[in-house]
């Protein structure tokens, strides 16, 4: 009898929950997509330390250029329909694209050094909620992890450093043909503060200095995918 009523009461259940139409964007996807971004970094340091015979400290300022220019990226991911009006979207994304080389300089004692930065090898993975837009569109927001190289050059030196961060995202999806469709968004990326310290011998006198950069990215993008 038990059983009986745990069959009936299941029947029930599926008889009155609610149901609503798949989104035409549920399942897996892929995109490519190219634009335009803008970087604005930030760049400090702390005075250059001597230690030894002559121990005391070298006021060192500072300064580094935004920079401009072409980006693109590629994106996978999945949607899923959460109810008839809205999804839920889980992707991964990767900028193969290296940006313009942007500038910084450093002045000490009256002497200026100049070098270059460049952001490389950025990825971000994400959370997409999304609304559906009639039966072919969807708006969707986004919120992620993202993470980036940068690569410093000061006369012959080299260094690269990694940056993390966070990413807000706004876009919308259309479809124009089968299961390819068209997209558009403007991303921000906020990297945080990245403090290092170096060290050195000069003449056989210690020096050391600590530096710490951080950057803010936008960029707006449009391009083309498809759902599997």
């Amino acid at each position: 009898m038990k059983v009986r009523l745990l069959i009936l009461a299941v029947g029930l259940i599926s008889l009155t929950a609610p149901s609503f139409a798949q989104s035409k964007f549920e399942g897996f996807y892929g995109q490519v997509g190219v634009g335009f971004e803008g970087i604005n970094p930030s760049l400090t340091n702390s005075p250059l330390v001597i230690s030894g015979a002559n121990t005391g400290t070298i006021p060192l300022s500072t300064s580094a250029s935004t920079t401009s220019g072409a980006t693109g990226n590629v994106a996978v991911g999945y949607t899923a329909a959460v109810n008839k009006d809205f999804t839920l979207a889980l992707g991964v994304e990767y900028y193969p694209v290296n940006s313009q080389s942007g500038n910084f300089s450093a002045t000490a004692l009256g002497n200026t050094f100049n070098g270059t930065y460049q952001k490389q090898n950025v990825y971000n993975i994400y959370l997409a909620p999304g609304m559906n837009i009639g039966k072919d569109g969807l708006g969707y927001f986004k919120v992620g992890y993202t993470g980036s190289s940068v690569k410093y050059t000061l006369q012959s030196d080299t260094s690269t450093d990694t940056l993390t961060g966070y990413s807000l995202g706004l876009g919308y999806k259309q479809f124009f043909m089968g299961n390819w469709y068209g997209f558009g968004e403007v991303n921000y990326f906020t990297y945080g503060n990245l403090t290092s310290t170096s060290k050195a011998q000069v003449s056989g006198t210690a020096a050391s200095l600590s530096t710490t950069f951080s950057a803010n990215v936008y960029n707006l993008l449009v391009g083309i995918g498809y759902k599997f």
